[in-house]
């Protein structure tokens, strides 16, 4: 149901939008390929090879790996699944502490009235992210509701009574070449993935980003959360660096027809 939901309203909304959305990311290719290839699950044949970006990492003038660039990375809607460029946890049903089972299945998708996706449904979304990383911070940029977040490395802590937020608060430490971000502070008014799977307001996420070579970033994204699952489980996948893209405008409200002509509503007062 979230699925429908959630591809019904991209396609609904501008053709901004459309022309936004990359297909789920191509094994690295030797030179561009003009035409599309394989068709996006959902979004039609949108999909393209990233332009050969071959190199050693770039680095800052401290060292670490540089992570900056736009960004062509998978479109991961259900974190339980293995496709091109992303490895899931098939095993989750397993792993539903008692209230997380009562609460796997969700009719009504929050996204289709253009609230916040929240902290992994924006990078698990279709489109591109960009990131810029400064001296004590890396900003994320998305393209998907035009969102941003910080991470903070600069040796800062979480802050002590967080006000739960939709993307939480995050802070990075560098382990070698391998960005660490540890994000807590959520919420209870989102969804782990497009399929629907939950989180509780104990949702801690855990990323390990390293930038690989030049055009490739490794990225693990670890769920963990006592209150809806046993223990912690992870989802892997592969960036692919798209000097040729640009982040494009994105807006959920224009020609939302789900909404505006009575399609979907919001779900029964409990």
């Amino acid at each position: 149901m979230q699925n429908l939901f959630f591809r019904t309203l991209l396609l609904g909304a501008s053709g901004l939008v459309l022309t936004a959305v990359p297909a789920l990311a191509q094994a690295p290719a030797k030179a561009p390929a003009a035409t599309c290839e394989r068709p996006a699950e959902g979004f039609g044949c949108l999909a393209s090879r990233p332009p050969a970006t071959n190199g050693p990492t770039p680095r800052m003038a401290d060292g670490k790996p540089d992570l900056s660039g736009v960004w062509q990375h998978p479109f991961v809607q259900d974190m339980t699944r293995d496709l091109p460029d992303q490895k899931g946890e098939p095993n989750i049903a397993q792993l539903f502490t008692p209230w997380g089972k009562a609460n796997a299945v969700e009719e009504f998708d929050y996204t289709a009235f253009c609230l916040p996706l929240g902290y992994t449904r924006s990078i698990n979304s279709p489109m591109p992210i960009e990131i810029e990383q400064r001296p004590g911070r890396i900003v994320m940029l998305y393209e998907m509701n035009n969102t941003f977040h910080m991470i903070y490395t600069d040796g800062r802590a979480h802050p002590k009574d967080l006000e739960p937020t939709w993307f939480g608060h995050s802070i990075g430490k560098w382990d070698g070449d391998t960005l660490v971000v540890d994000t807590v502070g959520f919420n209870d008014q989102t969804r782990i993935d497009t399929q629907g799977h939950p989180h509780t307001d104990k949702l801690h996420v855990i990323e390990r980003i390293t930038r690989t070579d030049l055009g490739h970033l490794s990225y693990d994204m670890t769920i963990d959360d006592p209150g809806a699952y046993t223990k912690p489980w992870k989802n892997v996948r592969t960036f692919h660096l798209r000097p040729d893209w640009e982040l494009l405008e994105y807006n959920c409200n224009e020609n939302n027809k789900e909404v505006m002509e009575g399609h979907l509503k919001p779900p029964a007062k409990k």
